[in-house]
């Protein structure tokens, strides 16, 4: 878990942990149904370490236990001003099907139509997982938007595969 989203989701108000967890989870829609609730606490318990928050005890009346409520210090506001600030995006890295599919290929290893083929069928099945977990969220949500942009993503690898398939089969017709 990014210490950062952590950081953000403290910003509006101090929160006690399994408070933090659920408006993770209600954020991030089904995509937060993977999320570790024990990271959760093992961040929390670092940013607190690092001086980016201060924790209180209080009561909970509910069941008269004592839970540990989390705040933001100066540092920790700070922090999430420069990441929200920050200009990033994932680098145009090549990543590992890329460098295994041309491998592949170049030393003779496999066929790399019937491995653009197979990945082709995995990305088609997380296409159609993604897009039916936003047809479920309400629109518009933060959770829709976050399925539309990993929609979107494999909309482009897909495309990237057929730019592939294209290439090899051009090859091989010896045009």
């Amino acid at each position: 878990m990014r210490q950062e989203v952590v950081l953000a989701m403290l910003a509006k108000e101090p929160s006690h942990g399994y408070q933090l967890r659920a408006r993770l989870r209600d954020a991030l829609g089904p995509l937060g149904d993977a999320m570790n609730d024990g990271q959760v606490y093992v961040t929390l318990t670092r940013l607190e370490k690092a001086g980016l928050l201060a924790a209180e005890r209080s009561a909970d009346d509910a069941d008269r236990s004592e839970r540990k409520v989390y705040a933001l210090t100066p540092d920790g506001q700070r922090r999430v001003a420069e990441w929200i600030a920050e200009v990033s995006w994932p680098k145009p890295d090549l990543a590992e099907f890329h460098l295994k599919l041309i491998a592949a290929a170049s030393a003779g290893l496999a066929d790399p139509l019937t491995i653009v083929d197979t990945q082709r069928r995995e990305l088609l099945r997380r296409l159609r997982d993604a897009q039916r977990a936003a047809m479920a969220e309400p629109d518009p949500s933060d959770a829709a938007l976050l399925l539309e942009g990993i929609v979107l993503r494999l909309q482009a690898d897909l495309r990237w595969l057929e730019a592939c398939e294209t290439n090899w089969t051009h090859r091989r017709s010896g045009s």
